[in-house]
């Protein structure tokens, strides 16, 4: 209990930026080839991790979307640190193509560390579904990156009268349960989608319709004008801030949040550049800037 506490007082000292959109509060950093983690609070979860940064430590469920060292190199840390202060085993969702990858890794760590690392590894595939409790659920999607790589949507669980017991009353509908009728649909709303570094080709897939209509899109954005042109981003696996304004239709999210910007860009470049594409869409567009620097200081 006095290691979980000394954990909490640290936590409380870290300065905590981010933003919030449609009611989550949204912190990380991302700085495309330096380190990406971002993490949503209220739902419990982090994605990819980054450098370990003490602010993920606190989420139980991490959701790990490709291998490259910039998303994934701070795992054994992360882990570790938990350990350290007595929180419970993380839950650590990976692409399935990686995991025995990632179990030779942590074996190393605790062959070199004589440590535990004790963790829940999940091989998490396309069309899977993992309950993270039980009015939350996750899946993955496909995302095109240089290497295997996956998204994620977080959708909340509610459940709905069926339509044929919408007449009933009260004490009817109070019956039919007692008696143990399913009475109910269970209906899916996804609330947070993270795509990771991606193409824009994940844009026009339809199975990835969820992400697209979650409440709050997470996405890259690694280039923003035209010194750097959208055949060298896809080349790397990334997208250009043109390509979001190009299929600016299909976006049906309340609130857009880009990420992984190349640090060859200042606060001012990236704001003058969201500003710009915010025209162009309806949802609402927010930059995650923790890393960058200004031209003024």
């Amino acid at each position: 209990m006095a290691d979980e506490e000394e954990y909490r007082r640290a936590r409380a000292q870290v300065q905590r930026k981010g933003v919030e959109v449609e009611g989550y509060a949204i912190e990380g950093v991302s700085v495309g080839g330096h380190e990406t983690c971002v993490t949503v609070p209220s739902l419990n979860v982090a994605f990819d991790i980054g450098r370990g940064p003490l602010f993920a430590v606190s989420q139980d469920y991490l959701f790990i979307t490709h291998a490259h060292l910039d998303h994934i190199g701070g795992l054994p840390m992360y882990i570790a640190t938990r350990g350290l202060y007595n929180l419970k085993p993380p839950v650590v969702f990976v692409p399935p193509c990686i995991k025995d990858d990632v179990e030779d890794l942590l074996q190393i760590h605790r062959r070199m560390s004589q440590v535990d690392l004790k963790v829940e590894l999940v091989a998490l595939d396309l069309g899977e579904t993992f309950e993270i409790r039980n009015d939350l659920v996750a899946r993955p999607f496909e995302t095109h990156h240089a290497i295997p790589s996956q998204g994620y949507v977080i959708y909340s669980v509610r459940r709905k009268l069926k339509k044929q017991y919408a007449h009933l009353k009260g004490n009817q509908i109070m019956k039919m349960k007692q008696s143990g009728a399913e009475i109910t649909d269970t209906i899916l709303y996804p609330e947070v989608a993270f795509t990771g570094d991606t193409k824009s080709d994940f844009i026009l897939d339809p199975r990835n319709a969820d992400a697209l209509r979650a409440k709050v899109l997470i996405t890259e954005a690694t280039f923003l004008d035209d010194q750097i042109d959208v055949d060298h981003a896809r080349e790397h696996g990334h997208m250009h801030l043109s390509e979001i304004m190009e299929h600016s239709q299909w976006f049906r999210n309340k609130a857009i949040v880009l990420t992984h910007f190349s640090n060859r860009y200042s606060l001012e470049d990236i704001r003058q550049a969201v500003s710009k594409l915010q025209s162009k869409l309806s949802s609402k567009l927010v930059a995650l800037t923790e890393g960058f620097k200004s031209d003024y200081r």
